[in-house]
């Protein structure tokens, strides 16, 4: 099986755009701030006149991801459907931002490897105290208690990316300056201009 190219390529819609297509993928623990920055990000990008969207883990788990559960393979096919999903967006032109805590070192090379060119690895980063003390969810505090297996954090490992190309200290930095840095990054990358 080989892969049936359109009459219309990324390049032609990036042109159209005025951008050029990215994935920025958002990886830290529960609670780090992942889902936040992401939508900020998107609502910025947008008031900018860029195409983006957001692919959330929680969310692709209600649909696209709802038959896998919390097993290291169930997160590896989690995360690779995910960056299979970010190809088909930056092949329309997008700026893809995904918010995934992604806990594998070896997963996250995958997503790398399937995404390409454009690809942008941000660790949001927050210490396990600050993301319980968070805890949007409550799941912090379920999985304290026991009631959540597998949790990232807590029952399950996190395996901080050594070298991102950019670190988001979340207890340090305000939601602002985090997307501020994020569209520096961008802008570098030739993502936007």
């Amino acid at each position: 099986m080989t892969r049936t190219a359109g009459s219309v390529g990324r390049e032609q819609r990036e042109r159209l755009l005025g951008q050029r297509a990215a994935t920025v993928w958002l990886t830290g623990l529960p609670g780090s701030g992942k889902s936040t920055l992401a939508h900020l990000l998107e609502a910025e990008l947008t008031r900018a006149g860029r195409l983006c969207t957001v692919l959330d883990g929680d969310n692709l788990r209600h649909g696209l991801n709802r038959d896998l559960g919390f097993s290291p393979e169930d997160r590896r096919e989690n995360i690779r459907r995910a960056a299979e999903v970010s190809v088909l967006l930056q092949d329309l032109g997008a700026i893809v931002i995904c918010a995934f805590v992604s806990p594998y070192a070896e997963d996250r090379a995958m997503a790398r490897q399937i995404v390409g060119d454009g690809f942008v690895l941000v660790h949001v980063d927050a210490s396990t105290e600050a993301c319980a003390r968070r805890d949007p969810k409550g799941l912090w505090a379920k999985a304290r208690a026991g009631e959540i297996a597998s949790f990232t954090g807590v029952s399950a490992p996190f395996e901080a990316p050594v070298d991102p190309d950019l670190r988001l200290d979340t207890e340090q930095h305000s939601a602002a300056e985090c997307v501020a840095l994020l569209v520096d990054v961008l802008r570098t990358r030739g993502a936007v201009s």
